[in-house]
């Protein structure tokens, strides 16, 4: 296998909305294949018809594009290996577990949901482990027509073998499964529905998958499709056992696993406030790896170029939203300024903007684009940031204009607008010598002199640059709304 052409998947299914657990997961499976020009195959597992929706595949499919996360084969791509969605493949499971029967790998067990329980607990308060018994391991054809004469119906278990598992894991080492800890399991329910244990390593033997890269949640089930791999390669379905490597938790919040229902696992949540996919990106592939000691910030490239399974690291990861949103801004600072206005554009029309469409002014917007891409984390924030340019008037924000308004604030503006009125309305560095020149004359430092100057013209007490931002305004406009805000004052 280690001259094999590497081939890994991504296999989701599709119930609920993408989370980051589930992205990190596409992403190493992704970066892995790509550093060593392999295949990555994205397979749907769709059997719990319950669960499943078509709007879950479509936004799996929807996501993984935005990302640019492209896949090798797979749904809409096709493949040899098609079709890619487990619904379509039934008669595939069928023909299987009919094979494993015949050649002894796999059985029918009688045993009711009722009898399993008592047996548990009578194992569980003899302190033996309590997974299946194998009671209907070895049924006779006489006592397992017995069981159909009394209506039973039969679930197929696949036969475990009486000895220890022990597997190289590639994040985690070197692991021993003991028999008792891996009893005889389910593989097709009793209505003929083949289970996830059965679809899952028979795809990835079908589709030659040399590399299993997975959540840390499914480790325990690894033995068990060890054995089934095993009786795959004697049925002639499989050539070999693939490399598996658990990827360590994500947590949350108090140190828990990052649950699909935690508001901040929707992969949604980050597209809709305005991630970047490459910031994204970078940051879930520090949750369990590492680009450097030194470096938490690079592109998609050039993690390709470094990532190696081996270097994931075994221990849960916390996922930290500050970090991720700190690492997003250093990406949107990355961006030429035509590809930053470009992004933001979304976030500058409806429903996220605040003004009327026709008071949108392109001209303003590409002049302040360059000091608003300093400042923000995501691209939402542009929204608050430029609205002062294409309102008619500022936003009312009652508690800016109550901390800014402070002092002698109407003798403050009173002379800032002299001063303004007389300054080089080219050169923000004159602006900013006039607010200063009014503040002198009050006794007032830059930081107290330009506070009452911010709110009456952006409405807001944090923004971009001042002055570049009444450069930008205008002097009209800006003489104005310092005279609404007087008039305010003396009403």
């Amino acid at each position: 296998m280690a001259n094999a052409p590497i081939r890994v998947r991504f296999c989701p299914s599709p119930t609920g909305n993408p989370h980051v657990g589930l992205v990190r997961t596409a992403l190493f499976n992704w970066a892995f294949a790509r550093h060593h020009q392999g295949t990555l195959v994205f397979r749907i597992e769709d059997t719990d018809a319950a669960r499943d929706s078509e709007e879950s595949y479509t936004q799996l499919l929807d996501s993984l594009r935005w990302l640019g996360l492209d896949w090798d084969e797979g749904p809409e791509t096709g493949g040899p290996h098609a079709p890619y969605r487990q619904s379509q493949r039934m008669d595939i499971y069928r023909d299987i577990a009919a094979k494993l029967l015949d050649a002894g790998h796999a059985y029918r067990c009688y045993c009711t949901t009722e009898e399993l329980e008592t047996r548990r607990d009578a194992a569980r308060a003899a302190g033996r482990p309590s997974g299946y018994d194998g009671h209907c391991r070895e049924l006779t054809a006489e006592q397992a027509e017995a069981y159909r004469a009394e209506g039973r119906e039969a679930i197929v278990r696949f036969r475990m073998p009486d000895e220890p598992i022990t597997f190289t894991d590639l994040v985690r080492g070197e692991l021993t499964f003991t028999p008792e800890n891996v009893p005889d399991y389910g593989i097709v329910r009793a209505n003929g529905f083949p289970l996830y244990t059965l679809v899952n390593p028979v795809d990835d033997a079908l589709m030659e998958i040399t590399h299993v890269l997975r959540g840390e949640d499914l480790l325990s089930s690894t033995p068990r499709q060890i054995a089934l791999y095993k009786a795959l390669i004697d049925l002639g379905v499989a050539k070999e056992i693939p490399a598996f490597g658990h990827l360590p938790y994500v947590m949350g919040e108090g140190n828990k696993k990052l649950s699909k229902r935690d508001p901040q696992a929707s992969l949604n949540l980050y597209r809709e406030r305005g991630f970047l996919p490459e910031g994204l990106l970078n940051y879930l592939s520090l949750l369990g790896w590492s680009f450097s000691a030194d470096q938490d910030v690079f592109t998609i490239p050039e993690m390709v170029e470094r990532f190696e399974i081996a270097d994931v690291n075994a221990n849960p990861a916390r996922f930290d939203l500050k970090k991720a949103e700190s690492i997003n801004g250093d990406h949107i600072r990355m961006l030429d300024v035509k590809a930053f206005t470009a992004a933001c554009e979304p976030w500058l029309r409806a429903p996220h903007a605040n003004w009327e469409p026709e008071d949108f002014d392109q001209a303003a917007w590409e002049a302040i684009a360059p000091y608003a891409q300093t400042r923000l984390t995501v691209l939402s924030e542009i929204t608050a940031n430029v609205d002062f340019l294409f309102r008619r008037e500022p936003v009312e924000d009652e508690a800016s204009w109550q901390k800014a308004m402070k002092g002698d604030p109407a003798a403050l503006l009173t002379t800032a607008r002299a001063t303004l009125e007389a300054a080089d309305w080219t050169s923000p560095e004159s602006l900013k010598e006039a607010v200063l020149a009014a503040g002198e004359e009050h006794g007032l430092k830059l930081g107290k002199a330009q506070a009452p100057v911010r709110v009456a013209v952006t409405g807001r007490t944090v923004g971009l640059p001042l002055f570049e931002s009444l450069e930008v305004l205008g002097k009209d406009r800006t003489l104005a709304r310092i005279d609404a805000a007087l008039a305010k004052l003396a009403a």
